[in-house]
C-alpha cells in the first residue's frame, strides 16, 4: 500500500495559501490607498499617514485600517442620521429666529468680546443661547456622582442617559439599580450606551432595568449579531449626558465606572470636570439625546412639551450646547475652541488628556501666545496610551517657543476637557483637543459666557497648577535623542490616534 504524501501536499498548500493571503492583503492595501487619495477626501496629513502605514507595514497596516480607518462609507452610515436630526431640529428653529442677531443683554458686558463665537456656533450648529442657567462644577467623581444619584432619585417624569462607557463594577451596578428603581415607580427611563464603550458588559447587565420598564439601546453596535464590538473603532458616541425631567442636565468628562471615582490604582486620583445645569440649556442636551436615541432605535420621538417643559432658570450663566461628529457638516466644537482662543485678550487656560491638535488649532494657540496672551496648557503626566503621551509632549513642546507654558499633572490622571478664556468664557464637555474628537467621534460641549463661572473655572485651573510640574523650554530642548525619536514617531501617526 502506497502512503499518501500528506507532508508534501501540506508543503505545497500552506505556502500557496499564505501567498494568496499576502496577495489579497496587498490588493486590499492598494485599493485602500486609492480610496484614501481619490474618494475619502481626508485631511492631507491623515491621508499621508494612512498611505505610509498601508505601504510599509502591509499586514499590520491592513489590521489598523480595518479597525481605525475606512471613512469612505461614513455618509452611507450616518447620512440617514443627519437627515433625521435636521428634521427634528426644524421643530425648534422658531426658538432661534428671535436671536439670529445676538446682542449683549444688560449685565453681560464682559462677554462682548465673545459675541462672534456665539454667532458662529449659532450658525454652525443651531446652538441657541440661553441666559438663565445655574451651574455646579464638579472635579471629583465622588461629588459628581453624589449629585448624579440625587438627580435620579428626584426624577418624577423621565430620565435620559447617554454615556460612552458603563463598567460592570460597583458604580455601574449602582447606576443600573437606581434607574431600575425609578422605572419601577413609573418614571420613563431611556439609557443609550456606545457599542464599544459598553462592549464588556454581560448580556443580563441591564435586566433589572428592562424588566422594570426601562429602555436600553446600543449606539453603533457590532455588525455581527450578539457581538457588541464593531470593527470600526472610529465613530464612537463619546458623549456623557444625563437629562432629568427636562429641567436638570449633566455634561462633562466622567464616564460610569469605579476608576472615575479614583479607585483604579493604575491612575489613582481621577481629575475630571463635569457640569450640573439647571436652566434652559438643558433643552439643548435633551434635543441632542433625542436625536441620538432616534437614530440608534429607529424610533421617531419628537420634540414634545413633555420633554422640553417650560423652564424658568434661577441662574445667569449664558450657555450654548454644541455638538459635532461624523454626521455633522461642520466641526463645530473645534471651531468653537478656535473662536474662544482667537477672542482672548488676557489668558487662555486649557486642560485635556489628549493634546493632538490639527494645524489650524495649533496655529490659533501659537498666534495668541505670540501676541502676548498668557496661554497655559495642562496634560497628564501619566497617559493611558504611550503614543498619545509622546504626541502630547511633541505638540506642547513646539508651542513653548511661542511663549505657551506647558504643565504635566502629577496628582493622578487628568481627564478634564476644559478651557477658560479671560476668566469670562470657556467650554466644558466631552471633546478632547485632538483630531479624533474633532472629526471622528460624536461629542457634545457646553460653551459658557459668565464672569462668575469663568472666575471659578480659572481658580480651579490655577489650583491644579500646584499639582503640576512645568515643562520648561530649556528642559524640552535638552531632551534625550531617544525621547525625540519617540515623539517623532508618535507625531507622524498622531492623526491616526
Amino acid at each position: 500500500m502506497i502512503d499518501f504524501p500528506f507532508d508534501l501536499l501540506l508543503n505545497l498548500i500552506i505556502p500557496l495559501a499564505l501567498g494568496i493571503v499576502d496577495f489579497a492583503i496587498i490588493i486590499y492595501n492598494i485599493a485602500a490607498v486609492v480610496v484614501i487619495i481619490f474618494y475619502e477626501r481626508r485631511n492631507p496629513t491623515a491621508a499621508l499617514a494612512w498611505v505610509l502605514v498601508l505601504l510599509f507595514i502591509p499586514l499590520l497596516g491592513f489590521l489598523l485600517y480595518l479597525f481605525f480607518g475606512r471613512a469612505l462609507y461614513k455618509e452611507q452610515i450616518f447620512g440617514r442620521k443627519t437627515v433625521r436630526d435636521e428634521a427634528l431640529i426644524t421643530l425648534v428653529r422658531e426658538q432661534l429666529d428671535h436671536i439670529g442677531t445676538v446682542q449683549v443683554p444688560p449685565g453681560y458686558e464682559k462677554t462682548e468680546p465673545f459675541l462672534g463665537v456665539m454667532r458662529m456656533l449659532l450658525a454652525l450648529d443651531q446652538a441657541f443661547i440661553t441666559l438663565d442657567n445655574k451651574v455646579q462644577i464638579f472635579i471629583r467623581g465622588t461629588d459628581k456622582f453624589e449629585a448624579f444619584f440625587a438627580a435620579i432619585e428626584g426624577a418624577r417624569s423621565f430620565i435620559h442617559i447617554e454615556y460612552y462607557i458603563i463598567r460592570n463594577d460597583d458604580l455601574g451596578r449602582r447606576v443600573v439599580a437606581a434607574l431600575a428603581k425609578k422605572a419601577g415607580e413609573g418614571v420613563s427611563v431611556r439609557l443609550l450606551v456606545d457599542g464599544v464603550g459598553g462592549n464588556k458588559l454581560p448580556k443580563d447587565f441591564f435586566a433589572a432595568l428592562t424588566s422594570s420598564g426601562g429602555h436600553v439601546a446600543v449606539f453603533f453596535p457590532g455588525v455581527i449579531p450578539g457581538v457588541s464590538v464593531s470593527l470600526r473603532m472610529n465613530y464612537r458616541d463619546h458623549r456623557k449626558i444625563m437629562v432629568v425631567d427636562g429641567t436638570v442636565g449633566f455634561i462633562g468628562g466622567f464616564n460610569i465606572g469605579d476608576e472615575y471615582l479614583g479607585l483604579d490604582p493604575r491612575f489613582g486620583f481621577w481629575r475630571d470636570t463635569h457640569l450640573r445645569i439647571e436652566g434652559s440649556a438643558v433643552h439643548g442636551l435633551e434635543i441632542r439625546f433625542l436625536m441620538d436615541w432616534n437614530w440608534a432605535t429607529n424610533e421617531e420621538i419628537g420634540v414634545e412639551s413633555h420633554y422640553l417643559p417650560p423652564v424658568q432658570g434661577t441662574g445667569k450663566a449664558a450657555i450654548q450646547i454644541v455638538s459635532s461628529g461624523p454626521d455633522s457638516r461642520n466641526q463645530s466644537i473645534r471651531d468653537g475652541y478656535m473662536g474662544l482662543v482667537a477672542s482672548a485678550r488676557e489668558s487662555v487656560y486649557i486642560q485635556t488628556p489628549y493634546f493632538i491638535p490639527d494645524e489650524a488649532v495649533f496655529q490659533a494657540i501659537r498666534l495668541v501666545a505670540l501676541a502676548g496672551v498668557d496661554v497655559r496648557i495642562i496634560i497628564p503626566e501619566k497617559a493611558d496610551h504611550p503614543f498619545v503621551y509622546w504626541a502630547n509632549r511633541s505638540y506642547l513642546g513646539d508651542l513653548l517657543e511661542a511663549g505657551v507654558r506647558g504643565y504635566e499633572y502629577l496628582g493622578g490622571f487628568i481627564h478634564a476637557k476644559a478651557i477658560v478664556v479671560d476668566g469670562v468664557a470657556g467650554a466644558v464637555g466631552t471633546a478632547n483637543w485632538d483630531i479624533r474628537s474633532f472629526r471622528l467621534n460624536f461629542e457634545t460641549t457646553a460653551f459658557f459666557y459668565d464672569e462668575d463661572m469663568g472666575d471659578e473655572m480659572s481658580g480651579i485651573f490655577l489650583k491644579d497648577l500646584s499639582y503640576c510640574r512645568e515643562i520648561t523650554r530649556d528642559e524640552y530642548e535638552r531632551r534625550a535623542r531617544s525621547i525625540k525619536f519617540r515623539e517623532a514617531i508618535s507625531r507622524l501617526f498622531s492623526s491616526l490616534l
